[in-house]
Protein backbone atom coordinates (compact mmCIF):
# COMPACT_ATOMS: atom_id res chain seq x y z
CA UNK A 1 0.00 0.00 0.00
CA UNK A 2 1.33 3.43 -0.84
CA UNK A 3 1.98 6.13 1.72
CA UNK A 4 -0.78 8.26 0.14
CA UNK A 5 -3.37 5.44 0.45
CA UNK A 6 -2.28 4.74 4.02
CA UNK A 7 -2.69 8.41 4.95
CA UNK A 8 -6.14 8.52 3.36
CA UNK A 9 -7.23 5.35 5.20
CA UNK A 10 -5.99 6.76 8.53
CA UNK A 11 -7.83 10.06 7.91
CA UNK A 12 -11.03 8.18 7.10
CA UNK A 13 -10.71 6.06 10.26
CA UNK A 14 -10.23 9.17 12.38
CA UNK A 15 -13.26 10.81 10.76
CA UNK A 16 -15.43 7.76 11.52
CA UNK A 17 -14.25 7.67 15.15
CA UNK A 18 -14.93 11.40 15.54
CA UNK A 19 -18.46 10.97 14.14
CA UNK A 20 -19.17 8.11 16.54
CA UNK A 21 -17.90 10.12 19.50
CA UNK A 22 -20.06 13.11 18.51
CA UNK A 23 -23.17 10.91 18.30
CA UNK A 24 -23.26 10.66 22.11
CA UNK A 25 -24.31 7.73 24.28
CA UNK A 26 -25.66 5.33 21.67
CA UNK A 27 -24.68 2.17 23.50
CA UNK A 28 -27.01 0.56 26.02
CA UNK A 29 -26.03 0.26 29.66
CA UNK A 30 -27.84 -1.72 32.28
CA UNK A 31 -29.32 -0.55 35.53
CA UNK A 32 -31.16 -2.51 38.19
CA UNK A 33 -33.92 -0.90 40.20
CA UNK A 34 -34.65 -2.69 43.47
CA UNK A 35 -38.04 -2.07 45.04
CA UNK A 36 -39.79 -3.41 48.14
CA UNK A 37 -43.53 -3.13 48.65
CA UNK A 38 -44.12 -2.51 52.35
CA UNK A 39 -47.65 -1.27 51.69
CA UNK A 40 -50.51 -3.62 52.71
CA UNK A 41 -51.80 -3.83 49.13
CA UNK A 42 -50.23 -4.95 45.86
CA UNK A 43 -48.61 -2.24 43.76
CA UNK A 44 -47.84 -1.75 40.09
CA UNK A 45 -44.63 -0.07 38.91
CA UNK A 46 -43.34 1.47 35.71
CA UNK A 47 -39.97 3.10 35.04
CA UNK A 48 -39.90 6.20 32.85
CA UNK A 49 -37.07 7.76 30.89
CA UNK A 50 -36.93 11.52 31.33
CA UNK A 51 -34.72 11.91 28.25
CA UNK A 52 -36.73 10.04 25.62
CA UNK A 53 -40.14 8.48 25.12
CA UNK A 54 -39.52 5.11 26.76
CA UNK A 55 -41.18 3.10 29.55
CA UNK A 56 -40.16 -0.15 31.24
CA UNK A 57 -41.42 -2.86 31.12
CA UNK A 58 -43.40 -1.36 28.21
CA UNK A 59 -46.08 -2.74 25.89
CA UNK A 60 -48.84 -1.90 28.36
CA UNK A 61 -47.32 -4.16 31.05
CA UNK A 62 -46.28 -3.24 34.60
CA UNK A 63 -44.05 -4.71 37.26
CA UNK A 64 -46.34 -6.21 39.93
CA UNK A 65 -45.33 -6.47 43.57
CA UNK A 66 -47.50 -8.20 46.16
CA UNK A 67 -47.54 -6.76 49.67
CA UNK A 68 -44.22 -7.55 51.35
CA UNK A 69 -42.55 -8.54 48.06
CA UNK A 70 -39.19 -7.19 46.87
CA UNK A 71 -38.21 -7.27 43.22
CA UNK A 72 -35.16 -6.46 41.13
CA UNK A 73 -35.95 -4.81 37.82
CA UNK A 74 -32.98 -4.90 35.43
CA UNK A 75 -33.36 -2.59 32.45
CA UNK A 76 -31.30 -1.68 29.39
CA UNK A 77 -30.95 2.10 29.23
CA UNK A 78 -28.70 4.73 27.71
CA UNK A 79 -25.66 5.79 29.73
CA UNK A 80 -26.45 9.06 31.52
CA UNK A 81 -30.19 8.75 30.95
CA UNK A 82 -32.44 9.80 33.85
CA UNK A 83 -34.92 7.10 34.92
CA UNK A 84 -37.78 7.81 37.36
CA UNK A 85 -40.13 5.32 38.95
CA UNK A 86 -43.88 5.55 39.25
CA UNK A 87 -45.69 3.12 41.55
CA UNK A 88 -49.33 2.94 42.58
CA UNK A 89 -51.69 0.69 44.48
CA UNK A 90 -53.04 -1.87 42.05
CA UNK A 91 -56.54 -0.74 41.09
CA UNK A 92 -56.08 2.67 42.80
CA UNK A 93 -53.92 4.99 40.69
CA UNK A 94 -54.76 7.85 43.10
CA UNK A 95 -52.49 6.29 45.74
CA UNK A 96 -49.01 6.48 44.30
CA UNK A 97 -45.29 7.05 44.83
CA UNK A 98 -42.67 8.70 42.67
CA UNK A 99 -43.92 10.25 39.44
CA UNK A 100 -47.13 8.21 39.67
CA UNK A 101 -48.91 6.40 36.87
CA UNK A 102 -48.03 7.63 33.38
CA UNK A 103 -45.19 9.86 34.69
CA UNK A 104 -47.66 12.65 35.51
CA UNK A 105 -46.22 14.05 38.74
CA UNK A 106 -42.83 15.44 39.70
CA UNK A 107 -40.78 14.19 42.59
CA UNK A 108 -37.49 15.00 44.31
CA UNK A 109 -36.00 11.61 45.09
CA UNK A 110 -37.48 9.12 42.65
CA UNK A 111 -35.02 9.42 39.77
CA UNK A 112 -31.70 7.73 39.03
CA UNK A 113 -29.04 8.03 36.36
CA UNK A 114 -28.38 5.00 34.16
CA UNK A 115 -24.74 4.14 34.80
CA UNK A 116 -24.39 0.34 34.93
CA UNK A 117 -25.37 0.33 38.58
CA UNK A 118 -27.93 -0.78 41.10
CA UNK A 119 -30.24 1.55 43.00
CA UNK A 120 -30.55 1.34 46.75
CA UNK A 121 -33.67 -0.55 47.79
CA UNK A 122 -36.66 1.71 47.24
CA UNK A 123 -39.25 1.01 49.92
CA UNK A 124 -42.89 1.80 49.25
CA UNK A 125 -44.69 2.41 52.56
CA UNK A 126 -48.10 3.76 53.56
Amino acid sequence: MSLKASTRRRALSLAVLAALAAAGPAFADEMTVIMRNSHPYAVEVELYSQDRDHVWPGNGEVYYLDDGEAQSMPIACLGGETICYGAWVSGDPGTYWGVGPDDTDGCERCCYVCDDGVTEEIELVE
